[in-house]
């Protein structure tokens, strides 16, 4: 085995499943709070990396050179609007449909996942979108052909997908409105005859899970810098299957589900086949499925009497 592959296909797969692990949160976090799938979610993904380029542009178009000044500013208006898609989503297609059977409001979620893509496809073109490359830089590893090498925005993407799980992990685990999720979650009813304000929170899970979904809209469109009105459907996909894996309804199994599937996925491709790398992260969600549909770190549901 060539070690050097192995660890490039490791650090890719870190850098993968980081990004897997912030949009899983969203998933992981709805499903907690109202026991529904945000099918939508992916696409408010893809949503996130039109902002972003739409928001570079516009920055650009003022004259601001500084990178460093220009993507913080990026990143505050792309989460800011983002979050508001996560708003407006839980308004329209969960709120009106909260009362009814639960296929009700998955069937409204894909309508509008199908809404953004066609959306995006009539206003911004079915071409591929792309921006300049804007953190240049690698480190290496080893000498010669041998080596190993992550570059400076895989680093940013580790740090920033550790900084936001830690940080989501103190508000919902050391704050009053951390509290009030984590009541909603265990009984809804109960939390509003307490003076919870039920719908607040559920709408706030929303934009919270969107919120995640932008910096990683942000950080995959500075690695990668392409993006279309479709990449939202797969990432999506996987992002969910990345929240089974870990246990859907637990933060920290999001974050460990997208590191396992980037880092399988990843040493898939590097010494199996590329072609069906996407095969065979879908063959992964029906295992899970299959043999612990609870996840590596969720509960199995307990039947309320």
């Amino acid at each position: 085995m060539d070690w050097h592959i192995l660890g490039q296909q490791i650090i890719n797969g870190l850098t993968l499943g980081s990004i897997y692990g912030l949009i899983a949160i969203g998933y992981t976090m709805v499903y907690g709070i109202i026991g529904m799938i945000n099918f939508a979610h992916g696409d408010v993904y893809m949503v996130s990396a039109y902002l972003m380029a739409i928001t570079l542009a516009v920055i650009h178009f003022f004259g601001i050179d500084s990178v460093f000044f220009a993507l913080l500013l990026t990143l505050a208006v792309t989460m800011a609007l983002t979050g508001l898609y996560g708003w407006s989503i839980e308004r329209v297609a969960y709120r009106p449909l909260r009362g009814s059977t639960r296929l009700a409001p998955l069937i409204s979620a894909i309508g509008i996942s199908l809404l953004l893509q066609n959306y995006v496809q009539i206003s911004q073109g079915a071409r591929v979108q792309g921006i300049p490359t804007l953190i240049e830089g690698t480190i290496r590893f080893g000498s010669g052909e041998d080596f190993v090498q992550i570059k400076y925005v895989q680093v940013l993407i580790l740090v920033a997908s550790l900084a936001c799980m830690a940080g989501l992990s103190w508000l919902i685990g050391g704050t009053n409105l951390g509290r009030q999720c984590r009541a909603v979650q265990q009984d809804r009813k109960m939390a509003a005859i307490l003076g919870v304000n039920t719908d607040r929170i559920i709408s706030l899970v929303f934009v919270i899970g969107a919120v995640m979904a932008a910096v990683a809209g942000v950080l995959v469109t500075l690695n990668y810098g392409s993006f279309d009105f479709y990449v939202g459907f797969v990432t999506g996909i996987k992002a969910f299957t990345a929240a089974v894996l870990g246990g859907i309804g637990s933060l920290p199994g999001a974050m460990l589900g997208g590191l396992i599937l980037g880092l399988l996925e990843s040493l898939f491709s590097g010494f199996v086949n590329t072609d069906y790398k996407d095969v065979f992260s879908f063959a992964v969600l029906v295992g899970v499925l299959i043999f612990k549909p609870s996840g590596l770190l969720g509960r199995p549901e307990v039947e309320k009497v």
